[in-house]
C-alpha cells in the first residue's frame, strides 16, 4: 500500500505539471517529470521542513536552482499544504500555494511565476532563474548556517542544525558562477550542504554532447567535495541511501550525480530537447498520463488519500521536530535570555537599539579622508554593535579597507566558523 502511495503521490506531481504547463502554454515539463521522484523522496522521507510554519529558523532549506522547473516545487508546496505567510513571517491561514495558483501558473498575479520568487511564494528559499545562482545562494545558506551555529548553539543546546539542498541542471554545471561557488564551499567544508545534479544529458539546443562532455563527478572531487551516483532517479532504496550518506558526511559537502530522464513517460518526448522547454501537446499529455495508469482527461487531479499521505509524511515529520526545537528553544531563552535576544532580532530582522550611535562623525578638513578609509572606519564601528554583520572583499579587503580589524572579529575558516571576515578569494560571480 504504501508503494502504491509513494507512486500515486509522485504520479500527481507529475501531473499537475504536465497540466499547468499545457494550460499556460508555456513552461519546462521535462524535470518535473524525471526529477518528481527524488524530490519527493527528499521532501516526504528526509526534509527537516513544518509545512504548518514554513519560515521556522531550524527547518531545512531546498533551493530549486534549475528555477525553469518550477512546476516541481509548487506542486510540493500545495500538496504538502505549505502554509502562507507575509513579510512579518505571521502565518496567514490559507495555503501558500492552491489548485487555482496552479491552474493560473504564469500568468499575472498568480502565486506561480514561471520561475520561483522569494517572499512571493512562501515555501521558496531562493529566487532562481538564471541557472547557477541557486546553488551559489545555497552555498551562502550553508555558510550562514555554519556561522550561526557557531555564534548561537551552546552545549547542549544546537539551536541552529540544519542542512540546505539544492536542485540543479546540466545548464547550472555549465555556468561558471556554479564552478565558483563549489570551489568555495570545498575550501569552508560544508558538509551540511548537498547538491541534487540531475544529469538528464538533453539540453533546449539538442543532447549536451554537443556542448558539455567534461566528466562533472571528477571536477567535484577536485573541489573537495564528496561525489555520489545514482544510476536511475526511479529507484527511491538507491536516492534515499543518496541522502543518508550525504547527511553522514562530517568534512565535505555532497554532490549526489542523479541519471534521469527528461520528459519521463512521454512516448514520443522522453530524452529529446522538445521535452525540454515547451508544453507536451494535448495528444502527447494523453498517451503520457496512459503511461502513468492515470485518467487521461483528467485535468488538475489530485487523488483521493494524496492530500492525507503528504500530512502523515512530511507533514507529521516536521510539525514534531518543530514542537521538539521550540520546547529546547524556550530553555535555551531562559539560560541564555541576552544571547535570545539577539536572535529573535535577527530573526525579525531588526537592528540593536543604538546601534547608529557607533557610527563616527568625520569633522571637515583641507586634507580630507579617503572614501575607503571612511567607509572602514563606519564599518568597524557598526560591525561591533551589529554582531551578525560579517563580509568580505574579492581579495582586495587591504585596498578597499573592508576587513574587520577590532578584536574578536576574527576569519570564517573551517577551523574557525565564529569568524567575521568571510575570505572569497577572486570569486567574484559567485
Amino acid at each position: 500500500m504504501s508503494q502504491e502511495l509513494d507512486r500515486l503521490a509522485i504520479n500527481t506531481i507529475r501531473t499537475l505539471a504536465i497540466d499547468a504547463i499545457q494550460k499556460a502554454r508555456s513552461g519546462h515539463p521535462g524535470t518535473p517529470m524525471g526529477m518528481a521522484p527524488v524530490a519527493y523522496a527528499l521532501w516526504q522521507k528526509r526534509l527537516c521542513f513544518d509545512p504548518a510554519a514554513p519560515i521556522w529558523p531550524n527547518r531545512d532549506r531546498f533551493v530549486l536552482s534549475a528555477g525553469h522547473a518550477s512546476m516541481l516545487l509548487y506542486a510540493l508546496l500545495h500538496l504538502t499544504r505549505t502554509q502562507a505567510v507575509n513579510a512579518d513571517y505571521e502565518t496567514l491561514g490559507r495555503p501558500s500555494v492552491t489548485l487555482e495558483d496552479i491552474k493560473g501558473f504564469r500568468q499575472l498575479g498568480s502565486a506561480c511565476p514561471g520561475h520561483p520568487e522569494y517572499h512571493l511564494t512562501s515555501g521558496v528559499e531562493a529566487t532562481t532563474g538564471p541557472l547557477g545562482q541557486g546553488v551559489a545562494m545555497s552555498v551562502g545558506l550553508a555558510i550562514a548556517e555554519r556561522w550561526l551555529a557557531a555564534h548561537f548553539n551552546r552545549q547542549g543546546f544546537e539551536i541552529i542544525d540544519w542542512r540546505c539542498y539544492a536542485l540543479c541542471g546540466d545548464g547550472c554545471m555549465m555556468e561558471g558562477i556554479s564552478g565558483e561557488a563549489a570551489s568555495l564551499a570545498g575550501h569552508l567544508r560544508l558538509d551540511k550542504l548537498c547538491w541534487i545534479y540531475d544529469s538528464n544529458r538533453v539540453s533546449i539546443e539538442g543532447h549536451t554532447e554537443i556542448t558539455f562532455t567534461e566528466d562533472v563527478a571528477t571536477r567535484f572531487l577536485g573541489y573537495g567535495w564528496n561525489v555520489l551516483h545514482v544510476r536511475d532517479a526511479n529507484e527511491e532504496k538507491e536516492v534515499l541511501g543518496a541522502f543518508d550518506l550525504a547527511s553522514a558526511e562530517r568534512s565535505r559537502p555532497t554532490l549526489i550525480l542523479i541519471e534521469s530522464h527528461i520528459g519521463y513517460g512521454a512516448p514520443h518526448k522522453q530524452d529529446s530537447p522538445e521535452a525540454h522547454g515547451e508544453p507536451l501537446g494535448e495528444d502527447e499529455v494523453r498517451e503520457t498520463k496512459k503511461f502513468y495508469g492515470w485518467p487521461e482527461d483528467a485535468q488538475f487531479l489530485v487523488p483521493d488519500g494524496v492530500y492525507r499521505h503528504f500530512a502523515e509524511g512530511i507533514g507529521a515529520r516536521g510539525a514534531a521536530r518543530h514542537a521538539d526545537w521550540q520546547a529546547l528553544y524556550a530553555r535555551y531563552r531562559a539560560t541564555y535570555p541576552e544571547l535570545a535576544k539577539a536572535f529573535d532580532a535577527l530573526q525579525r530582522r531588526e537592528l540593536p537599539e543604538g546601534w547608529e550611535a557607533a557610527i563616527p562623525s568625520f569633522p571637515p578638513d583641507a586634507k580630507g579622508i579617503a572614501t575607503r578609509d571612511s567607509s572602514g572606519k563606519v564599518e568597524n564601528a557598526v560591525a561591533q554593535k551589529v554582531p551578525w554583520l560579517i563580509g568580505g572583499a574579492a581579495d582586495l579587503a587591504p585596498s578597499t579597507k573592508t576587513r574587520l580589524t577590532f578584536e574578536g572579529a576574527g576569519d570564517f575558516q573551517p577551523g574557525s566558523p565564529e569568524g567575521r571576515n568571510l575570505h572569497f578569494g577572486v570569486r567574484e560571480h559567485s
